[in-house]
């Protein structure tokens, strides 16, 4: 495809114990026949060709067993376009160069940009469900399509994902989302089923409908998710995951009023606490939690020029200084997910620059030019409560005017407070 290759991947007809004494610098901790060979930085893996085996809980094969043959090596691969090796036989002329091995035409779905298994679908995803979502995510990374059969058993064995550790699948998911085109991923998730097991709180908003004599538009909600994704300006998975799970906390907020109107009051504080669940579900981090949290739980702030800078810092407070632009990119996505034209209003555009503005300014007590010990250094005092209650007051003056932020000024009113 003319694509780089990072990842080359090695197998051999010697067995581990063969490969550790041609490579003494190899190491090897595990039944499945890979070696690891240090090179410089990188590691090589080397693993011995293997031959079909009964496989159990949707992951493991129970035994392995070795063979010289590479077709039935190859015969255990996901999908056609991975079953292609490259052989270079010992003692073969060098002139002729390696041997290309394709006894299932992955070369022809390459070309056909096509993701096809190796053999019978539903065998294959019974053997390794994680292939169930590596086939969405291949065909998103590439652009390809899934061959009717192939897609046909997704949606048969979706269930067989609910046996996949959660780290794995949101590994996937996450790849799926750094693509270039990741809401057709997401769409190939939901039409095949597998949505509703790995994020049931983005399933149930489909068939959610916004609508009512004061909204100009009527849409679905799981609809306005996967746009919202479609139009997300930033790259970061993460970020376009709180794109895509924004109006999670629709479902369970839904009210119909009088006059007909549909409305959810207080979605975005239900929706954060549902990507609490899921975060916590995918393991994500420490970091990872807390940043997805604010950008689904904030995301309705006000946009209004005529906020006090008390009202802008309570924004920067409640996202974090670090969010502020992946906040904005999670506004944008909402906005033209909602069906609006332009990313940014002209309230955006003035709320931006009030942020600027206020950013310039001391945000907290640490901002400071002194801090505690230069009090207790110019009053000559002990640390106590009194340290903090000047700092506490100086830090007001600095609100209501910056320039006085300056060492000089703040140790001149020091003695006077």
């Amino acid at each position: 495809m003319g694509r780089k290759v990072n990842d080359w991947d090695f197998t051999t007809d010697a067995k581990p114990e063969e490969i550790l004494k041609l490579f003494p610098q190899a190491f090897y901790d595990n039944k499945f026949g890979t070696v690891g060979i240090a090179v410089d930085d990188d590691v090589y893996e080397v693993t011995t060709m293997r031959k079909e085996g009964v496989y159990q809980d949707s992951r493991h094969p129970i035994d392995v067993s070795w063979t010289n043959k590479i077709e039935e090596d190859l015969n255990r691969r996901d999908f056609t376009i991975n079953a292609i090796a490259l052989g270079i036989t010992p003692g073969s002329d060098p002139d002729q160069g390696p041997t290309l091995h394709d006894p299932y035409d992955g070369q022809k779905d390459l070309e056909s940009k096509i993701i096809r298994t190796v053999g019978d679908p539903n065998r294959r995803f019974e053997e390794d469900a994680l292939r169930l979502i590596r086939a969405i995510r291949i065909a998103t990374e590439l652009g390809f399509e899934i061959e009717d059969k192939t897609f046909n058993a997704v949606r048969q064995n979706a269930s067989f994902l609910k046996n996949i550790a959660n780290e794995r699948v949101r590994d996937e998911l996450f790849k799926i989302l750094s693509t270039d085109n990741p809401t057709e991923g997401i769409v190939k998730l939901h039409e095949t089923g597998i949505l509703k097991i790995i994020l049931p709180e983005l399933e149930r908003c489909f068939g959610l409908q916004q609508e009512g004599p004061k909204h100009d538009r009527i849409y679905d909600i799981g609809q306005h998710s996967l746009d919202s994704l479609k139009f997300c300006p930033s790259n970061d998975p993460l970020v376009r995951l709180a794109a895509l799970l924004h109006d999670i906390g629709k479902p369970d907020t839904v009210k119909v009023e009088k006059d007909g109107n549909v409305t959810f009051y207080n979605h975005d504080v239900v929706g954060g606490q549902l990507v609490l669940k899921v975060a916590k579900r995918f393991n994500l981090s420490k970091k990872q939690t807390d940043k997805l949290y604010r950008l689904v739980r904030w995301h309705m702030f006000t946009l209004d020029d005529k906020q006090t800078d008390s009202a802008i810092r309570r924004f920067i407070k409640n996202i974090g200084v670090e969010n502020i632009e992946d906040m904005l990119a999670v506004r944008v996505a909402d906005r033209l997910g909602g069906g609006t034209v332009k990313a940014v209003s002209w309230r955006m555009e003035e709320f931006q620059k009030r942020i600027k503005e206020v950013l310039q300014k001391p945000f907290s007590i640490s901002d400071l030019k002194i801090n505690g010990n230069d009090v207790m250094k110019e009053l000559n005092i002990k640390p106590g409560p009194k340290v903090g209650e000047i700092l506490e007051r100086l830090f007001k003056e600095v609100q209501d005017d910056s320039s006085k932020n300056t060492k000089e000024y703040l140790l001149s009113r020091v003695k006077n407070i």
